[in-house]
């Protein structure tokens, strides 16, 4: 026999909707498009640290980090479909690739069942934007993210790959990396600084890095750099010599 919902359960649906619907029109507003993560973290069930740490390819899937269980996380997605697709927003399925050397796609559900990836993978879009537009937002949000490494505090690291060390390393799900196992060896360091010349070697090196470092003070990651294609970071030398 059916029965109505509790009234507990529709208030506490009402509750979820109304902070879904904050978030996404926060996200909206601020980039002109919203996704499930954008929502996850808008409404607290997934931390900014992270959000980072998967993005860095240093967990297996976002749902292990969100801060609610599957059925929570399915009804807060559902929510978020049925305020998009009322407001007339347009969805676009995103690429989601981690900031790492091999690029792999990043996976969001523990199942990885293709139907829920694709739901986590669908930004909306405002309807407001040209379809010019639209389509550059669609490709920012699909660009592979710049790779980070790390410039550490300790000096007394070990890669877990090689069991070597160097200034320099990538962190892995594993542990750190040197840069001669992720195949980042070859590139030149270009301190920060100079914003001409940076602009221009990022430019023309098809691959680059940012190179951040811990600060104390601040309890953050500050950029001190590039590594870059030498021959990259000497074009750019020459041209603004000339």
């Amino acid at each position: 026999m059916h029965q109505d919902m509790h009234p507990d359960t529709r208030d506490n649906r009402k509750k979820l909707a109304d902070r879904v619907v904050k978030a996404a029109e926060a996200a909206l507003a601020a980039q002109k498009y919203v996704s499930p993560v954008d929502v996850m973290l808008g409404i607290g069930w997934l931390a900014p640290s992270s959000e980072r740490r998967w993005r860095q390819g240093q967990v297996d899937c976002l749902e292990g980090l969100v801060q609610a269980n599957p059925a929570r996380i399915s009804e807060g997605m559902g929510l978020l479909r049925e305020w998009a697709t009322a407001k007339g927003l347009i969805p676009s399925e995103t690429a989601y690739v981690a900031r790492t050397p091999s690029r792999p796609t990043l996976r969001f559900s523990a199942s990885a069942d293709p139907g829920i990836e694709q739901l986590y993978r669908t930004h909306w879009l405002s309807p407001e934007l040209s379809a010019k537009k639209r389509a550059r937002v669609a490709e920012k949000a699909s660009r592979a993210p710049e790779l980070v490494v790390v410039q550490p505090l300790n000096t007394e690291w070990t890669c877990h790959r090689c069991g070597g060390t160097g200034g320099l390393l990538v962190m892995e799900n594993p542990g750190p990396a040197c840069l001669r196992c992720v195949g980042l060896d070859d590139l030149e360091f270009l301190s920060a600084g100079n914003a001409l010349l940076t602009r221009r070697v990022r430019a023309k090196s098809d691959r680059h890095a940012v190179v951040v470092r811990f600060s104390k003070t601040r309890r953050c990651y500050e950029r001190q750099g590039l590594l870059v294609e030498p021959q990259a970071l000497a074009q750019a030398q020459r041209e603004l010599e000339e």
